[in-house]
C-alpha cells in the first residue's frame, strides 16, 4: 500500500515560505516521514533560496512523471515545477505573481482530484494582491474552487485549544446578518464531526457571545436569540457545548481547561487571544472541503526574508498534523 502524499504549495514567491521549508526539512521526524512531501512551485525560485540561504538538497523534478510515489523520500525535494509567466513576480509582493500562484493551486487541486489526495499545505499568500477582493480569504476561495460554498469551516488548530470564527475576515459592520441559527448549526456539527472522524474524539466546545457581557440595550439580542436557542438544539443533537459566555473571561486560563475548540462570532474575537497564548504554534485548517487544507499560522513576513532568522515551527506544526490526519 502506497502511503498518500502530503501536497505543499509554497504560495507567495516573495515571502520566507521557502527558508522555513528548507529548515523543516532537517527535523528527523520530517525526514523520517513515511508520506511523501511533493512540493509545488517554481524550480528557478527554489534553487535559488537555496543558493542565497546555503542549503543543499537534491531535487527529485516530477513535473514530467506520472507521479509514481514508490520510491519518493524525504531526503530529497520531491518537486513539481510551475515556471513563472514572468520572471519578476517574486522580486515584491504584487498582482504579477497572482498567475503564477493560481497555477500552483490548480496543479495541487488536480493532482487531489486524480490521486484522491487528502492533505493540501499551502504557503503565505497576499490576499490583497491574490484574491483582488473576489473572495473574503482563501479558505472562501477553496470552497468555490471545490464546490463546497458555503460548507468551509476556518478552524486554528493547536493541540491544547483550537479556535473557530463563525465569520472570517468580514468588517465588523457586516457581521451581524451573517450570524444565523443555520450558520452556526452547520459549523458546529462539521468542527465536532471533524474531531470524532480523526481524533475519535468527543470535542468540547465553549460559544462566546456577541455583545459585552452576552448584554446588550438593544431591543434585539442576539445572545438570546440566536445563540442561546442553537446551544440548546445543539445540545439536543448530542453535540458537547456550553454558552454562550463573556468573551472578556472564557480565555481565562481556568476556563480554557474545560474546553478543546472556543467558538467565537468574528475573527479577531477569538485570534487575538489564541495568538496571545500560542503565538505562531497553531495551524489554519479549512474543515468542509474534499480535503484537509491546511496553511502555517504566520504571514509572508517580508522584512525577514534572506536572513534565515524565521521560525519553522508552525509548518512543521502543520506537517505533522498532515500526518496523524492522512
Amino acid at each position: 500500500m502506497i502511503t498518500k502524499p502530503i501536497l505543499i504549495v509554497a504560495g507567495e514567491p516573495y515571502s520566507v515560505f521557502l527558508e522555513i521549508y528548507f529548515k523543516s526539512l532537517k527535523e528527523k521526524k520530517i525526514k523520517n516521514l513515511k508520506n511523501p512531501i511533493i512540493l509545488i512551485c517554481s524550480k528557478d525560485l527554489l534553487v535559488k533560496q537555496m543558493k542565497k540561504l546555503k542549503y543543499k538538497y537534491k531535487i527529485t523534478d516530477l513535473s514530467k512523471s506520472n507521479l509514481n510515489l514508490k520510491n519518493l523520500t524525504n531526503k530529497k525535494i520531491n518537486l513539481i515545477n510551475v515556471n513563472f509567466r514572468f520572471k519578476k513576480a517574486f522580486d515584491k509582493i504584487s498582482s504579477k505573481s497572482k498567475p503564477y500562484i493560481e497555477d500552483c493551486l490548480n496543479v495541487a487541486l488536480s493532482l487531489i482530484k486524480r490521486k484522491n489526495i487528502k492533505i493540501l499545505i499551502n504557503g503565505p499568500i497576499s490576499k490583497k494582491h491574490f484574491l483582488q477582493k473576489k473572495f473574503l480569504g482563501m479558505t472562501e476561495y477553496f470552497a468555490q474552487k471545490t464546490n463546497s460554498k458555503g460548507k468551509e469551516v476556518m478552524l486554528i488548530f493547536n493541540k491544547d485549544l483550537a479556535v473557530c470564527p463563525l465569520t472570517t475576515h468580514l468588517p465588523l459592520k457586516k457581521i451581524f446578518k451573517k450570524i444565523t441559527k443555520d450558520k452556526i448549526f452547520k459549523h458546529i456539527y462539521t468542527i465536532n464531526k471533524f474531531y470524532k472522524y480523526y481524533f475519535k474524539k468527543k470535542v468540547k466546545i465553549g460559544m462566546t457571545g456577541l455583545n459585552p457581557h452576552c448584554e446588550t440595550t438593544d431591543k434585539f439580542s442576539e445572545d438570546e436569540k440566536i445563540l442561546r436557542p442553537v446551544v440548546k438544539k445543539l445540545r439536543i443533537k448530542g453535540i458537547n457545548i456550553q454558552g454562550p459566555y463573556a468573551a472578556d473571561t472564557i480565555f481565562l486560563k481556568n476556563n480554557l481547561k474545560r474546553f478543546d475548540v472556543i467558538f467565537g462570532m468574528y475573527h479577531d474575537q477569538v485570534l487575538t487571544p489564541m495568538k496571545t497564548l500560542y503565538g505562531f504554534n497553531a495551524i489554519n485548517v479549512t474543515l468542509g472541503l474534499p480535503f484537509l487544507r491546511i496553511t502555517p499560522d504566520h504571514g509572508t513576513n517580508n522584512l525577514m526574508i534572506g536572513k534565515n532568522l524565521s521560525n519553522p515551527i508552525s509548518l512543521i506544526e502543520a506537517i505533522n498534523f498532515a500526518k496523524k490526519t492522512s
